[in-house]
C-alpha cells in the first residue's frame, strides 16, 4: 500500500486494440493533470477517429482520486465508461484518462458483451504503459527580512526542500515544494522564527 503523499500515474501514453464479432475497440491511455487537458486529447481522438460508432472514456484526477468521470456515449447505460474506470482502479492510477473507440461490426455484443469489450481494451492500453510512483508535494512561500536569511536557507537545506523560486528586494520571497509527510515537521521550525510569514500556495 502506497504512503498517503503518494500516488501512481503513467509515463506516456498507450494504445491497446480488442476485437469481437467484427467491432474493433481501440484504446487510449493517456497521462493528464487538468480537466483543460481531457477536453483537448478526447478533442484530438475524435478528429483521428471522425468514423467511429463511439468515444467512450474515463478519466481520473489528483493525488485522493477525488476527480473522475465517465462517458458511455450513446452506448447502453454501464456498459462502457463504468468498465473503462474499472479498468483504472484496478490499477490503481490517477492523472490518467482512457479512451476507448468502438468501429461497430455489424453484429451487436449485447450487456456482458459490451462490459468485457470495453474492459479488456481498457486494460490493453493501460497494460502497455509504464507506470511510476510519484510523491505528492506541498509549495509554500516564505517572506522575511534579510537578518533571517542564514537561518532560513539552513532550514531549507536540512528537510531537503525544493527551492522553486526566490526573489531578494526589499524583502526576502522564497518559493519552495516539500513533500506532504514532512510539512509539519518543517512548517514547526519556521514558527519558531519570529517575523516569518508562511503561506500555503498549491499542491502539486
Amino acid at each position: 500500500m502506497l504512503f498517503d503523499d503518494q500516488y501512481r500515474t503513467i509515463e506516456k501514453a498507450a494504445e491497446g486494440l480488442f476485437r469481437d464479432k467484427g467491432s474493433r475497440f481501440i484504446s487510449y491511455a493517456i497521462p493528464v493533470n487538468t480537466e483543460a487537458e481531457i477536453k483537448e486529447q478526447l478533442e484530438l481522438l475524435r478528429k483521428k477517429h471522425y468514423d467511429a460508432t463511439h468515444h467512450c472514456y474515463a478519466f481520473v484526477l489528483g493525488s485522493e482520486k477525488s476527480a473522475w468521470r465517465i462517458n458511455d456515449d450513446g452506448e447502453p447505460s454501464g456498459t462502457a465508461g463504468r468498465p473503462i474506470y474499472g479498468a483504472i482502479q484496478s490499477a490503481d492510477l490517477t492523472n490518467i484518462l482512457v479512451v476507448v473507440v468502438r468501429y461497430y461490426g455489424g453484429v451487436k455484443l449485447g450487456v456482458p458483451g459490451l462490459i468485457n469489450a470495453y474492459r479488456t481494451a481498457a486494460k490493453e492500453a493501460i497494460s502497455k504503459t509504464t507506470t511510476y510512483t510519484k510523491s505528492v508535494n506541498e509549495v509554500y512561500r516564505l517572506q522575511y527580512d534579510y537578518d533571517l536569511m542564514n537561518d532560513v536557507m539552513k532550514i531549507l537545506k536540512d528537510e531537503g526542500t525544493t527551492v522553486i523560486s526566490s526573489e531578494f528586494g526589499m524583502t526576502c520571497v522564497v518559493d519552495f515544494a516539500i513533500r506532504r509527510n514532512d510539512c509539519n515537521k518543517i512548517l514547526l521550525r519556521f514558527e519558531r522564527l519570529n517575523g516569518l510569514i508562511v503561506s500555503h500556495l498549491k499542491t502539486m
